[in-house]
């Protein structure tokens, strides 16, 4: 069974975490922030594959191919772009409603890049 519905373009933060949470998740948590982004605050299972980056040609990382794809920022605007690119790579992907900053107000984990609390960028 896929993690989201057939068609599904958008999932809300709590649909994210379900599919992703956990070593034998459906999906994986692509973060697609900057690296300074990052640093300040991401999900502690998610893989960082900045926009900027995917849109100047780079491969996924490994942790993530073949793999269905739950795409985050700090909004939504780059994670919807971002899943319009990876689409047309043949990938499957949504992005997430709200992105980093629906996340943390949840409640769901956030760390920085030493693994302490952090607060999205």
């Amino acid at each position: 069974m896929p993690p989201f519905p057939d068609g599904a373009r958008r999932v809300t933060v709590e649909a994210a975490h379900r599919c992703t949470a956990g070593a034998d998740a459906p999906a994986v948590l692509l973060d697609v922030r900057e690296p300074e982004e990052w640093d300040a605050g991401h999900a502690p299972w998610a893989v960082l594959a900045p926009l900027s980056a995917l849109a100047s040609g780079a491969a996924l990382p490994a942790a993530a191919l073949g793999r269905p794809l739950v795409v985050i920022c700090r909004s939504g605007n780059r994670s919807r772009r971002a899943v319009d690119l990876l689409r047309e790579r043949g990938a499957e992907a949504v992005d997430v409603v709200g992105g980093m900053q629906d996340w943390a107000s949840s409640g769901h984990p956030v760390v920085d890049a030493r693994g302490s609390d952090g607060s999205p960028a």
